[in-house]
């Protein structure tokens, strides 16, 4: 089971030219907020390159994206249009 309760670390990034890519990190008190600010807020470029690190496991965005949509997921969500 996930726990969306434990401290979260999310790296994303979006290539930015043939050989540079530049990467973001947060670091986020629960998985919970870290999921949600991953589908909400990252550009899809920046999405489609983020993976999340919870309790020394890791999610690629196709991951996170099931987390958000799990009926487990303990926070509202955005209202799709």
């Amino acid at each position: 089971m996930f726990d969306y309760d434990a401290s979260a670390e999310l790296y994303f990034g979006h290539a930015g030219g043939r050989a540079r890519r530049r990467i973001g990190y947060r670091r986020f008190a629960s998985a919970s907020a870290a999921v949600q600010f991953a589908v909400e807020q990252l550009a899809p470029a920046a999405f489609n390159g983020a993976f999340l690190e919870v309790n020394d496991a890791r999610f690629n965005a196709g991951e996170i994206l099931l987390l958000y949509e799990d009926s487990a997921f303990p926070l509202s969500r955005k209202a799709a249009g």
